[in-house]
């Protein structure tokens, strides 16, 4: 049968973004699972899944006479998209690390191929363990994540597909006062200028762990920082209104301090911005009826990236780690992000990028955004993922991980929630940051002394 002539369609901006050599971004989820992998069982999987459906999972990047980025329908052949690994990767170091030597190499020198659509799996037989590569313009983490969960399946009922995350709670309305509008309007103003200032020379002070122009390039190694959600909320009790992202960034900021101590603090006062660059998904967390919507052209639901940039800053202290409190931290990191939630910026970041993409093109505008990152100091995501646990192809899985390919930062994190558990992916530029597992420690040490704390504060019922 003949695939019908489809015309082609433009890649969004934010895509076409992803797409330019200093942005280029590809996403990495990790999988493992319990048992070894039946291969065939998996393409049988991907081959009937709403993913290969996807008009972005089967269609070629191309580029039109004048250079523009388009999307052209295909015929995809799921087994030119596998990679089977069958041998260890590395025998004289655990699973766990030789997966993230594996990932740390795939995220600085292994760009997806063009001649087919830009995604692939790799199954590393012997770590029980796969990893899902799709490029950043195919669509945002969380459509990604929503579209992967249409292929998983709960563990107590395999018919039925997993919800992501506990839904929103229902929050009352706001009412709009003058004094409230005059809050978002300055907000606003202050970090919308400091954005535009960050593009242009406004530069992090140098540490320990800075990066900048032409890291992107460098070898990296990654670790992993494991928490438990149960955890988090426990310190999340302890401070008034305070939300899972609050004690992200309290952990992000105590770890760092710590770390910084460690290799060197002569030079560094307490109070030290170090700035962090983070990725807003503009639309609500999509359900699997969500991602159907968006598959459908008709639905006028655009598919793709709709995200806008925070700029949010942590600050360094000396001794976080010699009894001092600890949930300082967090409450002074709620303050942060209480004042970034009151502005637009991130909407004004998406529609000025929108804006400079249309009219100077895609080139400028990744140039302004890459100066945007060597001139900040940590790129930072969190994803919320589903709260049971579920199967992949008969298979139940034990944790899902994601990073992505090197930036100009010396870290990138990359956190992702499934079944209670939280684990923080730190990729690092490895002439800059040769121990990411101390790195890791630390901000594992952190939450275990923000929960200590909190638990002594929490009356007891």
């Amino acid at each position: 049968m003949e695939i019908p002539v489809m015309r082609d369609e433009p890649v969004t901006p934010a895509g076409r973004l992803f797409l330019q050599p200093e942005m280029n971004q590809v996403i990495h989820a990790l999988i493992g699972v319990k048992y070894p992998w039946d291969v065939e069982a998996v393409k049988s999987e991907i081959g009937n899944s709403l993913m290969v459906k996807h008009p972005r999972f089967s269609s070629l990047m191309v580029r039109d006479s004048c250079g523009r980025e388009k999307w052209r329908r295909t015929r995809v052949n799921v087994d030119d998209h596998f990679v089977i690994r069958r041998e260890p990767l590395n025998d004289t170091v655990s699973d766990e690390d030789a997966v993230n030597e594996y990932l740390a190499d795939l995220a600085v020198s292994s760009p997806l191929p063009a001649d087919k659509p830009l995604w692939e799996i790799h199954l590393l037989l012997a770590h029980n363990c796969a990893v899902l590569r799709i490029h950043h313009s195919l669509g945002d983490g969380i459509s990604i994540v929503s579209l992967f969960m249409s292929c998983c399946r709960k563990i107590g009922d395999p018919t039925q597909t997993p919800a992501i995350g506990g839904g929103a709670p229902t929050r009352p309305r706001r009412r709009w006062s003058f004094k409230r509008l005059m809050m978002v309007l300055w907000y606003t103003l202050v970090y919308v200028l400091e954005f535009a200032l960050r593009s242009l020379w406004l530069k992090d002070k140098p540490t320990a762990v800075s990066g900048g122009d032409g890291v992107e390039l460098w070898p990296r190694k990654l670790a992993t920082a494991k928490f438990t959600i149960d955890d988090m909320k426990t310190v999340k009790k302890a401070v008034a209104d305070a939300t899972i992202n609050d004690v992200l960034f309290g952990v992000i900021a105590c770890g760092l301090s710590r770390y910084l101590d460690m290799r060197s603090s002569k030079g560094l006062r307490d109070g030290l911005q170090i700035t962090g660059v983070a990725m807003v998904n503009l639309r609500p967390q999509p359900g699997l009826q969500d991602v159907i919507k968006l598959m459908n052209s008709k639905s006028g639901t655009r598919w793709g990236n709709k995200i806008g940039i925070l700029l949010l800053p942590v600050n360094y202290y000396r001794n976080a780690g010699s009894g001092s409190d600890p949930l300082k931290f967090v409450k002074r990191a709620k303050a942060m992000i209480d004042k970034k939630k009151l502005s637009l910026e991130a909407l004004c970041s998406y529609k000025v990028g929108y804006l400079v993409m249309s009219l100077l093109g895609a080139k400028v505008a990744s140039i302004l955004n890459y100066r945007v990152v060597c001139n900040s100091t940590f790129t930072i995501s969190n994803v919320v993922g589903p709260q049971e646990e579920i199967s992949f192809a008969g298979h139940p899985i034990t944790y899902i991980r994601a990073n992505s390919s090197s930036l100009p930062h010396a870290i990138t994190m990359h956190m992702l929630s499934y079944a209670g558990k939280a684990e923080l992916q730190i990729l690092v530029a490895k002439d800059i940051i040769p121990d990411p597992k101390v790195l890791a420690k630390c901000f594992e040490d952190s939450l275990m002394e923000m929960k200590a704390a909190a638990e002594q504060s929490i009356p007891k019922t």
